[in-house]
């Protein structure tokens, strides 16, 4: 006698959240401070990209869709830290080329330019005072 095995499908009640809960969560979550899955954990809320989800729907922010090309970030904020990392060294490489400029011009010229140019300033300053 062949015997058969039959699995059966349990099925798991979808769970409903209302909508000022998920305004919450995704309020909390673009505070900052804690993660997509620490709040996923901390309200047991089940699917990985629910939160998320929320998010493009009643967040404040600017979200990639889901049919974006590559692997989205997990949140916003990295993002933005990212982009300001990018904005202070190109910054800081800029202060780096002008002091380098700065350093050659008081060469060639035997005098500190930095100090003229204050000097100037300060005049200038007074005279718009009288």
């Amino acid at each position: 006698m062949k015997q058969v095995r039959v699995k059966l499908k349990v099925s798991v009640p979808v769970a409903r959240y209302s909508e000022s809960f998920k305004r919450q969560v995704v309020r909390e979550f673009e505070r900052g401070g804690v993660s997509k899955d620490a709040l996923q954990v901390k309200y047991g809320i089940k699917g990985k990209s629910r939160v998320l989800d929320w998010c493009r729907k009643y967040g404040k922010f600017a979200y990639e869709s889901p049919s974006s090309i590559g692997r989205p970030m997990k949140d916003p904020q990295k993002q933005r830290i990212k982009e300001l990392e990018k904005q202070l060294e190109a910054a800081e490489l800029k202060l780096k080329v002008y002091d380098k400029l700065i350093e050659i011009t008081n060469r060639e010229l035997e005098t500190d330019v930095i100090k003229k140019i204050e000097a100037e300033l300060s005049r200038s300053w007074q005279q718009k005072k009288k």
